[in-house]
């Protein structure tokens, strides 16, 4: 079993927005957002932000699209690619696909990569018509792209996302140049089974975590004495797993 750390909540669904072709736009519109508002900055073309961009450029909201799952990136880059071709940029702003890092420990060894937040999801800024719809050009550049499914919201009126989703989104996109804090998977108290080494097939109950190195100190009976053994995380499972 490995360690997993990353920087971010694991496995989040996407943000709560009302979804399918009966959903109304929402009742009122997002408050004006031309306060702190700047111009398009180059890591929009890496699909990343940083820490002193505005939460939405002036005139546009942010949209979740589905995706096909594993297309996420490469949506991402395709429809980045044909704005810029087709000089759309002061319609379409960023397009982000937030990700977070993962470690994984075994054998003493630490391995990052990086994982994406939201699957099966990319988050579009873009300007809408006057009555709530789509840009025909843009409209068609999005769908005809491979790997591209549908807005959530009214066919043809997308739903904007709420300021709070929109700031929890662009937090999650920040660009992962930190290393990831250690989040292990088990809890003090909670019953394992060792699956390796010297104590293999010993139950036992986690005493203390140590995320700094990604080991697990486990209580263990030995000769009817309960004995402390410091583990790797993949060395144990849930004794409910067993």
């Amino acid at each position: 079993m490995e360690e997993h750390t990353n920087t971010h909540e694991q496995n989040q669904p996407a943000p709560e927005m009302h979804d399918g072709a009966h959903d109304a736009q929402p009742e009122r519109q997002h408050e004006s957002q031309s306060e702190a508002q700047t111009e398009k900055p180059d890591s929009t073309i890496e699909g990343m932000i940083g820490a002193d961009e505005p939460l939405a450029q002036e005139g546009m909201q942010w949209f979740v699209l589905r995706v096909a799952s594993n297309k996420e990136n490469s949506v991402q880059n395709t429809l980045l690619r044909k704005i810029q071709i087709e000089g759309m940029t002061h319609l379409v702003g960023r397009i982000l696909v937030p990700t977070e890092k993962i470690k994984t420990i075994k054998g003493g060894k630490a391995k990052i990569k990086e994982e994406k937040l939201y699957a099966g999801y990319v988050f579009v800024e873009m300007r809408l018509e006057e009555d709530g719809r789509i840009p025909q050009d843009i409209f068609f550049l999005i769908k005809e792209t491979t790997g591209v499914g549908d807005f959530i919201g009214t066919a043809g009126r997308p739903t904007p996302m709420q300021m709070h989703e929109v700031e929890k989104m662009l937090l999650d996109s920040r660009k992962p140049e930190d290393e990831p804090t250690v989040k292990l998977s088990f809890e003090k108290g909670e019953a394992v089974m060792i699956r390796e080494g010297a104590f293999e097939n010993y139950e036992g109950t986690v005493d203390e975590l140590f995320p700094e190195k990604g080991t697990v100190r486990v209580l263990v009976s030995i000769f009817g004495r309960q004995a402390p053994v410091d583990l790797e995380e993949w060395m144990i499972s849930k004794a409910e797993d067993s």
